[in-house]
């Protein structure tokens, strides 16, 4: 047909029209759906379904609505794409198992690591508690406001983000040409390298990873070997292994079987049971005869895998972890937006974006509300005149013709501005009252000072890093959680998963009863030596824990685990995974945490190991200051018994063998050290109670108990802080004093002073007395320097630079 005459034809090359009709398409997903902007580190499509939420006022403590409402209402006025997409994103920011800090509060099935979400007419959402931080003060012109996609409405180009988002729930996504994946991150380490970060700009990646070691996985677990970490938080890019969280139990009365409690990130039980089976078949695994999910919402995942007599339950475990999904590849590719532009991210990096959008936002925010009160000074100046010469202000009113000359008679007359004038004509009787005016003096007075506080927050760059620093620590008080996943350096070692030939039923695992340590670090690790050789550091610094204990044992023997809660478990160390013997310097990487190999109660922690079949009394000292030395009796035959009668509320902070020629300490958490000799403790019978080891001062307790062998070779270390600081935020002071500066008091008496606190400390938060060097450690396992100067006995302490875990 040919063309109209009056129609236009324009002859265009294809391949050019290809090519940018492409790049528009690419340049659409990466900056409108697949990236998050690394300053709240949230995608489009998420910081629109919040902004909406808050919007329809969908607050924590308001009634869920149809999930479908709130998927109407951002497709209908901000996001111009499909359903489908927004219910996608919605349902991430509501699953517990996919965020460490859930957006949204989902009410109705919200899917499982295994199986989807019901459709969105089924469940019910609102914003979830963090959601109000990502809002915080939006309508004080914090950020900047956007058209939508028909320029109808405005929407916020990025949201406030109190708390740094990015990090701590990660992020996935698929754009053309580039992709992101980013690990889920502990709030309150995040928060604490951010406010280390503020304080000292020049920080490097160390002095960073001091608070935040590695990802903490919403589901817990173990992320074995750090090395790529490490990569990652430098480069931006680096991969690291996730492990589920076993332990070995008796799952018959003749069997031992695996039980699985935690899997690796976004992994499900059915998919690991699946690829078990599978494995099985194959003939790519032995020694398994079953796996039972026993998982219920009352005891959370419980995988339970039975292993055929005969095979080294460890060696089924290490089999498991490369055939199954026990054992998962993160792969962290740190992309996002910054200024608009998709780039790599190091962990300085996202956290300098984070401060500095915090920073801005204060700043705005400051200057909104500074304007906002000094506008309202200007309203309140005007009335007081108006209330001082109410007679003459009523007799211009009235004598003029019209409300226009009435405001210039009033401006002319008391020398007001338009803005006080008209505001006064629309001022009602009832505050023409003498309480009005009272009113109106002190709200002036509140507006001067809030004023002159606003100035100088924007007049001092110091003063305003501390607000935002303030800001920072309310958001960890409120919404932080203890770190759920660990961190491991290294596997450890392990036999072969079959039994030799002649191997009895009732000694199936392939471990020699050679001699070796048994090991417990400062942060609940336990592991065995590969020999008898003690780990030394040999004053090198490390990267590694420090120990807690380190008794002398064999490879088949059975040690005992003295908890806070003054009992003694049996643990049987062909359980506890051994060191690798090429370990320079040695490692607690390769170990497990205890809690995997006893079993605990709630709130229990371990204190320290010690033998079972020693022929010197154990001494225990409480946080009331109970002081006990325990009979050596031949261990009872079961897992668990009482080494000491608590009173309610008392729990044991220290325990060690101690012959009746060593010294026993205490340090209590206001200051006070006292020391005495063992002999002092007559041994009692493990049903007794103990006896009065320190007087306390009343609410006081004591914060360290530990045996002396050799004083002259021992040193004292103290670290004071506030009992008022969420913990592992403030580092505090440590001080380092000779043993011999303390003189010797009697059992049952106050001590001497043993710390002078600081500005801002008012407690003790950690004390060890032992042989030097002593070593410090972070909560991560991290090394923390104390001070090489010895201190004076009753001297203060010098600021750490990171907070200390423990000391060993």
């Amino acid at each position: 047909m040919a063309a109209a005459p009056d129609a236009h034809i324009t002859d265009i090359d294809v391949s050019a029209e290809m090519e940018t009709s492409f790049l528009e398409y690419a340049y659409s997903v990466i900056y409108s759906r697949a990236l998050p902007d690394a300053r709240d580190g949230l995608k489009p499509v998420q910081r629109r379904i919040i902004y909406s939420m808050g919007e329809m006022g969908l607050r924590p403590d308001r009634a869920h609505v149809k999930s479908s409402r709130v998927v109407g209402e951002v497709m209908g006025k901000l996001h111009p794409h499909g359903d489908t997409a927004i219910y996608d994103a919605l349902v991430r920011m509501a699953q517990p198992f996919s965020l460490r800090l859930p957006l949204v509060d989902g009410h109705g099935n919200f899917g499982s690591l295994d199986d989807g979400p019901a459709a969105s007419r089924y469940t019910e959402a609102r914003m979830g508690p963090a959601a109000r931080s990502m809002l915080a003060d939006l309508d004080e012109d914090v950020v900047d406001l956007v058209p939508n996609y028909d320029n109808k409405l405005t929407q916020p180009s990025v949201l406030p983000a109190a708390i740094p988002n990015l990090l701590v729930n990660g992020a996935s996504g698929i754009a053309v040409g580039m992709a992101t994946n980013m690990a889920p991150h502990n709030l309150v380490e995040v928060v604490s390298a951010a406010r280390h970060l503020l304080a000292n700009p020049k920080a490097d990646l160390d002095e960073l990873m001091r608070f935040v070691p590695g990802p903490d996985l919403p589901g817990g677990g173990k992320i074995v070997g750090l090395d790529g970490v490490r990569q990652a938080y430098e480069t931006g890019k680096g991969a690291f292994k996730t492990r589920a969280t076993s332990r070995i139990e008796k799952v018959t009365p003749r069997r031992q079987g695996i039980v699985v409690t935690e899997l690796p990130y976004l992994v499900g039980p059915e998919k690991v049971i699946e690829k078990i089976k599978d494995a099985v078949s194959a003939k790519k695994l032995e020694g398994v005869t079953a796996v039972t999910d026993l998982t219920d919402r009352k005891h959370g995942l419980r995988l339970v895998i039975e292993i055929k007599n005969g095979f080294n339950p460890e060696a089924v475990l290490e089999r498991l972890y490369k055939v199954t999904p026990l054992e998962e590849s993160f792969s962290m590719n740190n992309v996002a937006l910054v200024a608009g532009e998709p780039r790599t991210l190091g962990l300085k990096e996202m956290l300098q974006v984070w401060v500095d959008h915090r920073i801005a936002v204060v700043k705005r925010r400051s200057e909104h509300r500074l304007q906002a009160r000094r506008d309202r000074l200007h309203l309140v100046d005007g009335l007081l005149v108006a209330i001082l010469d109410i007679d003459d202000v009523i007799q211009i009113i009235r004598s003029s013709e019209d409300a226009s000359e009435a405001r210039e008679r009033l401006r002319t007359a008391f020398d007001l501005s338009e803005i006080q004038a008209d505001y006064i004509l629309e001022l009602r009787l009832r505050r023409l009252t003498k309480f009005s005016r009272l009113e109106l003096e002190n709200e002036k007075s509140q507006l001067l000072a809030e004023i002159a506080e606003l100035e100088e927050i924007l007049g001092s760059p110091t003063r305003l890093r501390e607000v935002v620093g303030l800001e920072m620590d309310a958001v960890a008080a409120e919404y932080g959680t203890p770190r759920r996943t660990i961190l491991l350096a290294e596997a450890g070692v392990v036999s072969s998963a079959a039994s030799t030939p002649g191997a009895s039923a009732a000694a199936p695992l392939e471990v020699e009863d050679t001699p070796c340590y048994a090991l417990l670090s400062a942060t609940g690790l336990v592991a065995r030596t590969a020999d008898d050789t003690l780990p030394t550091r040999d004053g090198r610094r490390s990267s590694h824990d420090v120990l807690r204990a380190a008794i002398p044992a064999s490879a088949r023997a059975d040690v005992g685990v003295v908890t806070t809660q003054g009992r003694i478990l049996r643990l049987s160390l062909l359980e506890v995974p051994a060191l690798a013997p090429t370990s320079e310097p040695p490692s607690l990487g390769g170990g497990s945490p205890v809690a995997e190999l006893v079993t605990l109660d709630k709130g229990e922690e371990a204190v320290t190991l010690v033998p079972l079949s020693a022929e010197i009394p154990l001494a225990l000292g409480t946080a009331a200051g109970i002081v006990k030395r325990v009979k050596p009796e031949p261990a009872p035959n079961k897992d668990a018994w009482e080494a000491i009668a608590l009173q309610d509320g008392d729990v044991v902070v220290g325990a060690a063998l101690a012959p009746d020629d060593a010294t026993l300490v205490f340090v209590a958490d206001d200051g006070p050290l006292l020391h005495f000799a063992a002999e002092k403790v007559r041994a009692q019978g493990r049903s007794g109670g103990g006896i009065s080891g320190i007087k306390l001062t009343p609410g006081r307790r004591a914060v360290y108990f530990g045996v002396v062998d050799s004083p002259a070779d021992a040193v004292v270390v103290t670290i004071a802080g506030s009992s008022t600081a969420l913990p592992g935020t403030t580092p505090g002071s440590a001080k380092v004093t000779p043993f011999t500066e303390y003189p010797g008091k009697g059992r049952a008496t106050g001590g001497v002073r043993a710390h002078r606190f600081l500005k801002g400390e008012d407690a003790l938060m950690l004390a060890w007395v032992g042989t030097a060097p002593p070593r410090a450690t972070s909560g991560a396992g991290q090394p923390v320097d104390l001070p090489a100067e010895p201190g004076r006995r009753d001297g203060s302490g010098v600021p750490l630079k990171a907070p200390v875990h423990g000391i060993g």
